[in-house]
Parts: C-alpha cells; structure tokens; sequence
C-alpha cells in the first residue's frame, strides 16, 4: 500500500433523498481483504439500482459501504491476502457490491475480469452489471439459444443494449420495446431485430403479428406490475419470463391455468445479495463465453454519457430524465 493515499474523494450521501444528495466527501481508502484486490477507479457504471439506494429503498447487503456504485474499471494498486502478487498493475473491471463512486474500491478478485486493449476504461467500467445480469437471466435462468426469439424492455437502457448485443452474438432473434421512435430506431440501429414503441404500439399485439401468433420463448422483464401478465400472452408454449426488476409495481396477476395449461415458467432474480462464490463463478463462465468476443472488439457496450465523480447527481438525473441510450459512466480524472 506504499503508493496508496489514506484518504480518497468519494460519493456517500448522508442521507435518502434527491439527486442533489450526491455530493464529493473525503473518506478513507478501503482496504482489501483475503481474496480482494483494491482497484484505483478510473471509471464507473451508473446503474438504476443506485437510483433506488439513493432514494433509500435498496440499502446495501449488510457489511458492504453505503457508497454506492457496482461496477468499476481502473488499474489495481493493492491485493489481500491469498491473491496472487501478479495482479498489481493490471487494469481490471469488477462487479462490486457497492462502493464504486470513488477514487477507490475493493472488489473480490473471483468478479474481476482483465481489460483487453479493444476496451477503454470507460467502456470496461460500463460492462460488468448489465453483463453478468444478462447473462445470469436471460441465457442461464431463461435458457436462451441460437434460433430462439426474445422480449426485451426496455431496448435502450444499459441492460437493454446490453441484451440486444448478446443475442446477436449468440444467434437469438430479438424484440424491444422503447418509449419513442428515436429510440425505437437506436434500438434497430444497434441491432435489434425488432423494436416497438409501447406508448403508440400495444406490444402484445406487434409480438404476435411478428411471431406469426407462436409468440417468444423468452421474456425479460423489468417493468412488473400488469406487465406481467401482457409478456405471459406474448409467450410461446413452454416459454420463461424472467423477472430482474419491477419499476412498475411490485405485484402482479397471473392467469395461473393459463401458465399451466402451457406450461410457462415465471422466474427471475436480484444479483447483489449473492455471495462471492456465486458471482466468481458467473465471471468464469463469462470469461470463457463472452469475454473472448469481448477481446476481439466484437462486444462494446453502449456508452450514452460520461460525468466526472463530483458530478453524479447531474448522471442521476439524466438517468432518470430517460434519455439515455445505453451506459452513463463517471470518470475520477
């Protein structure tokens, strides 16, 4: 820790609330443990969670910071005990249960993925969350494969993009939904294979005009509430809807003969709460499946907008005014 400062600028709001909470403070570098690599952020991912944390209804797993932020990419400086002496200076991305807005952050080396010189740090910071979220819902909960079809909410956000980009590397046809029709066609642009813009288009309707009425075999989901049970008349028999958010309720009715009677299956998940072993392992399946496209330049996400750190609350509110396509990403310098 010889070059490492005591002390780092970061984001820690004191207190829920607004955008406006989201304020530099002076805190103490983290240090990393057993099995833990101490990274010096160059950059990280701003996600809707953070919304949620900030808001005050999505605290942090009990021992993990309150500084928010769950993926970074910078250099690692620093490494804990039983990690090999070999990995201070490589540069790194890492999904973090937290502490990300900062100079500094710890993450378990087991979610560390190596930056190859077809990423920059900015677009390697915006990787780690939407990746191993999709990956873990949509191709290992939802079990898409090549020639299946997918719906997807939300095409132009992080995970959207990021969606869109994995199912036509793996050979998945693919529908999105967007709010516009500019973000209809930069969902188009980027590759989808169909977009719908749900506030002129009753999705259901187009879902079943482009499957020819057989529907889709997989659905994910991050809206909730009465979307639920408009994805399940867009499904397919035997087709999965996956659940990995509910921004537009917490309760859903389900026609349950109706998932019988076609035998659906209704799943989904929360990422940040799984321990370290489950994440180590989803890294290593995407080290060896995804991480390869990656080092080809074959898969980059997509980056709307970067913010420096001191201005996070104007990424937050960018993030909620719903403009973005793709990754917002802050920078420490």
């Amino acid at each position: 820790m010889t070059s490492v400062p005591q002390r780092m600028t970061a984001i820690d709001p004191e207190m829920p609330g607004g955008p406006e909470v989201l304020v530099p403070v002076d805190r103490p570098v983290p240090q990393p443990g057993a099995g833990e690599v101490l990274i010096r952020v160059h950059a990280a991912g701003v996600n809707r969670p953070d919304i949620v944390q900030r808001l005050g209804a999505y605290p942090p797993p009990p021992g993990v910071t309150t500084i928010p932020g769950l993926e970074v990419a910078g250099k690692v400086v620093a490494a804990g005990d039983g990690v090999p002496r070999e990995v201070i200076g490589q540069p790194m991305c890492a999904l973090v249960a937290g502490g990300g807005y900062a100079e500094y952050a710890v993450a378990p080396v087991g979610q560390c993925l190596a930056v190859p010189p077809a990423l920059t740090m900015v677009e390697a910071a915006a990787m780690p969350e939407t990746l191993f979220t999709v990956w873990t819902n949509l191709f290992e909960r939802g079990y898409a494969s090549e020639g299946e079809t997918a719906l997807v909410h939300g095409g132009t956000s992080g995970i959207g993009t990021m969606a869109i980009s994995l199912c036509k590397l793996f050979g998945v046809t693919v529908i999105v939904t967007a709010g516009s029709d500019e973000k209809v066609a930069a969902c188009l642009a980027h590759g989808a294979d169909h977009a719908i813009n749900y506030k002129t288009e009753d999705f259901v309707a187009r879902v079943k005009d482009i499957t020819e009425g057989r529907g889709v075999d997989v659905v994910l989901d991050m809206v909730g509430g009465d979307y639920v049970a408009r994805n399940i008349k867009c499904m397919a028999d035997d087709g999965r809807h996956v659940s990995i958010a509910a921004q537009g309720g917490m309760q859903a009715t389900v026609p349950v003969f109706e998932i019988m009677r076609r035998r659906l299956t209704l799943t989904g998940s929360t990422l940040r709460a799984r321990d370290t072993a489950f994440k180590a392992l989803v890294a290593d399946e995407l080290a060896r499946n995804v991480w390869p496209h990656v080092a080809a330049g074959a898969l980059k996400p997509v980056i709307d907008r970067t913010f420096p750190l001191a201005e996070a609350a104007d990424a937050h509110r960018h993030m909620e005014s719903g403009a973005h396509m793709g990754k917002i990403v802050l920078v420490t310098g």
